[in-house]
C-alpha cells in the first residue's frame, strides 16, 4: 500500500478534539499555499477560506452552527467559500501569464471571451454551482493537506450560512459551502468507520442497463 493510499484511508471525520491545542497563522498558510494547485474550471480558482482560530469568533460560529461543541474544541474553524463572481476575475488570473509571454494576446483574449460566454449562456445558477462545486474540490484537497501534516478535520453544513456570514462580515459575492473544524483528534471515544459501498454498487462502468 503506497503512503497516499494509506493517507485516505486515515482520513475520517473527527468528531471530538483535544482541547487547547492551537495552530498558527503560519501552519494553516502553508497547508492553504499547498490547496491553491487544487483544480478549478478555467483556473479561474474559485475558492475564498476565512480560517478563525480566535476563541470568541469560533464561540460565535458555534451558535450559529447550532451548538454542535467540536466548532469550541477545535484548533481552527475554516469556512469554506466559493466566489460567485470568480468569472470576472479573468484578467488578474491570465494577466501575469501574458505579461510572461506564457499566453499570447489571442490567445489571451480568447481566453476572457470563452469564459464570458460560458457564464452568460448559463446563467446566475450556473455560477453558484460552479462556486460550490470548485470549492469543494478545494476543500477535499485541504483536508488530506491537513491529515498529511498531522491535523484532522470534519467537514460541515450543519450552520446558518446568513449568521456565519454576518459573523465574519463574508462579502455578497462569497457563498458558505462548507465548514471544517480542523484540530488534534480526540479519539478516547472514536466510533469505528462507517460502512463503505463495494466499487460494484457505486461504479458503472460503461452504459446504465
Amino acid at each position: 500500500m503506497s503512503n497516499f493510499d494509506e493517507l485516505v484511508k486515515s482520513r475520517r471525520s473527527a468528531m471530538k478534539f483535544q482541547t487547547d491545542v492551537e495552530i498558527s497563522q503560519q501552519e494553516l498558510a502553508e497547508m492553504f499555499r499547498m490547496t491553491s494547485f487544487a483544480p478549478s474550471c478555467y483556473n479561474l480558482q474559485h475558492t475564498h477560506y476565512a480560517a478563525v482560530t480566535d476563541p470568541e469568533l469560533k464561540l460565535q460560529l458555534k451558535e450559529a452552527a447550532f451548538g454542535q461543541h467540536k466548532v469550541v474544541m477545535s484548533s481552527a474553524a475554516i469556512i469554506v467559500l466559493g466566489d460567485l463572481e470568480a468569472h470576472k476575475k479573468g484578467e488578474e488570473i491570465y494577466g501575469g501569464m501574458l505579461n510572461l509571454g506564457m499566453l499570447s494576446q489571442l490567445d489571451y483574449d480568447m481566453m476572457l471571451k470563452m469564459v464570458e460566454d460560458l457564464y452568460e449562456s448559463r446563467g446566475s445558477d450556473f455560477a453558484h454551482e460552479e462556486a460550490v462545486r470548485n470549492a469543494s474540490l478545494s476543500a477535499m484537497l485541504f483536508m488530506l493537506i491537513a491529515k498529511d501534516r498531522g491535523w484532522d478535520t470534519c467537514p460541515m453544513i450543519g450552520f446558518d450560512p446568513a449568521k456565519v456570514k454576518e459573523i465574519l462580515n463574508i462579502p455578497d459575492h462569497l457563498v458558505p459551502v462548507l465548514m471544517i473544524t480542523l484540530g488534534k483528534e480526540d479519539t478516547s471515544k472514536q466510533r469505528p468507520r462507517g460502512y463503505r459501498k463495494p466499487v460494484n454498487e457505486f461504479v458503472t462502468f460503461g452504459k446504465f442497463s
